[in-house]
């Protein structure tokens, strides 16, 4: 199976995983970035855009797709799976605040990014979701053990 331009199963999870995240934003509009390392607050954002844009556009992709029926199963599978973990966590998380949760939280988009980038070939996307992975989970850490000290 080849994508053309765009991946809209890709587009789909991203809208998936940014629904809840608007949720929160705007139950919590008060609540603040704690973490005071801007470096790696740098680090978190150009890998959380970086992933957005490339989990449906193909950039510096020859053949956006899949080399096998193998890997498309994969893909659907273990992408929804992963989808379904992160958006029950969400729902968790809303109701009962944890720096495990949080973490989880933080994990489990990393880990569909590279997912999608391994299985796609797409190297720019996994190379991006290293990079989201270190900034995100470390920001997250961060604030949810700046927050827990708060309370």
């Amino acid at each position: 199976m080849e994508f053309g331009w765009i991946n809209v199963f890709g587009a789909v999870i991203v809208v998936l995983m940014l629904i809840p995240n608007i949720v929160y934003a705007l139950k919590n509009k008060g609540e603040k970035n704690l973490c005071t390392n801007r470096f790696m607050n740098v680090v978190e954002q150009i890998g959380r855009y970086a992933c957005i844009v490339l989990m449906w556009l193909p950039l510096l992709v020859w053949k956006f797709g899949f080399a096998s029926v193998l890997e498309m199963i994969l893909y659907m599978s273990c992408n929804g799976l992963l989808l379904a973990a992160y958006l029950i966590a969400f729902a968790v998380y809303m109701k009962r605040k944890t720096v495990r949760l949080a973490l989880v939280l933080a994990v489990l988009p990393s880990c569909i990014f590279l997912l999608s980038g391994i299985l796609l070939k797409h190297w720019l996307l996994a190379g991006f979701a290293v990079v989201f992975a270190i900034g995100h989970i470390y920001v997250t850490y961060k604030n949810a053990i700046l927050t827990k000290d708060r309370n």
